[in-house]
């Protein structure tokens, strides 16, 4: 008889790796050495930012930690409805609804707008989370090559008329490959088909569109897309996610989503960090730009030095192939004073095991070059390494 996976431990690679501190676009780790931070998806370096501090330690002072119940029950704070209509303003849709995490907001969200009888097409690289909210809700899944439009019309005329509701879902920006879908495209095929359309922005928002909203406004498809997800624990420095959608979806949700009903509310002050979040995105739009440019630069050198990545964004992977060779590339990397850790299977396929370069605002163009000429001092091509 084999015995039970969490007793063979030989298994179970993956350990937490405790920091003992943060500051701007570098950690502290347990041994008290500093290593410059690219595995963070602080893009803008809103977490260390003053004003939502600021905005949190005065709503501590004003209401505690704790939300204290759910917010069906006496944790629903005035804020909470504030932020919301901020998110909604943002996205240019009628309602916001703000969740706990990104992982409860996407099991929720489509586990109860879905069922059995309908279908949802969802991309091959789409995020865990929305993969188990499909698998919850019961619906029919169908995944399409990834970023291939004539597999998903394939796909479409073929079984869409087969079900009731069905949904197109994708993520704006790719949270492996750094690339971006083509939601304009997406958006026309949607209508085509008699469909919603559903955007996780949650490594877009902040960083594309004219007022930072993300990946929709960038390519003015607001019209078109009916749900869009985003998250505040990213470039937007704090914690927590939410829908921007219609005002009927968002009731339908607050009567029947089970991630959003049966929890303990936010803490009032991460909404109001959340709210000084989105001032702070409007304020300094330059964070963003400046974000994109350092990309940029990096992704050329490396291009200009053998290295292709399929990176449109300020993630940048580098894929080695074997979990072996990605594993000592980090360890050597680290040694060398950066912060960047191997990316294996499951959370990418077999054989694309990688390091993946996250850049944030706050990393100086100094360091971002001197970690580009690392990489490519090491010969990463070099199937020997």
């Amino acid at each position: 008889m084999n015995k039970p996976l969490f007793l063979d431990q030989t298994k179970l690679t993956r350990r937490l790796r405790p920091i003992a501190s943060r500051k701007k676009a570098s950690i502290i780790v347990g041994s008290g050495k500093e290593l410059w931070d690219f595995s963070s998806n602080d893009y803008l370096g809103f977490t260390d930012a003053q004003e939502l501090k600021k905005a949190a330690i005065s709503v501590i002072q004003e209401h505690g930690i704790g939300s204290g119940a759910s917010r069906l029950l006496s944790g629903d704070y005035s804020i909470f409805h504030y932020l919301e209509e901020k998110i909604a303003s943002l996205q240019n849709k009628k309602a916001g609804l703000i969740f706990n995490a990104g992982y409860q907001a996407n099991l929720g969200i489509i586990s109860t707008l879905f069922g059995r009888g309908d279908v949802i097409f969802a991309d091959k690289l789409i995020h865990a989370s929305i993969i188990d909210g499909i698998k919850l809700s019961g619906a029919k899944l169908f995944r399409y090559s990834h970023n291939d439009l004539e597999h998903l019309e394939k796909l479409l005329k073929n079984n869409r008329q087969k079900f009731k509701e069905a949904l197109i879902v994708t993520e704006a920006v790719f949270s492996m490959d750094g690339d971006k879908a083509p939601v304009k495209a997406l958006s026309i095929i949607k209508q085509k088909h008699n469909c919603l359309l559903m955007v996780d922005e949650a490594h877009s928002i902040g960083i594309f569109g004219e007022n930072g909203a993300g990946l929709v406004e960038e390519e003015q498809a607001f019209d078109n897309v009916d749900l869009i997800f985003g998250t505040f624990g990213k470039a937007l420095g704090s914690f927590g996610a939410w829908l921007a959608t219609s005002s009927e979806i968002k009731n339908y949700l607050i009567n029947y989503c089970r991630s959003f009903i049966y929890t303990t509310a936010l803490p009032p002050a991460i909404v109001a960090s959340n709210i000084e979040s989105l001032n702070l995105l409007q304020k300094e739009p330059n964070r963003r730009k400046d974000l994109l440019n350092k990309a940029q630069l990096a992704r050329e050198k490396l291009a200009n030095n053998g290295y292709e990545t399929p990176s449109q964004s300020q993630i940048i992977p580098i894929v080695l192939g074997t979990k072996e060779k990605a594993d000592r590339v980090a360890i050597n990397l680290q040694e060398k004073g950066f912060r960047i850790l191997a990316i294996n299977p499951p959370t990418v396929p077999e054989g694309g095991s990688r390091i993946r370069l996250t850049l944030s605002y706050n990393h100086p163009d100094s360091v971002i070059e001197e970690l580009i000429n690392t990489i490519i001092d090491l010969k990463l091509n070099n199937n020997d390494l």
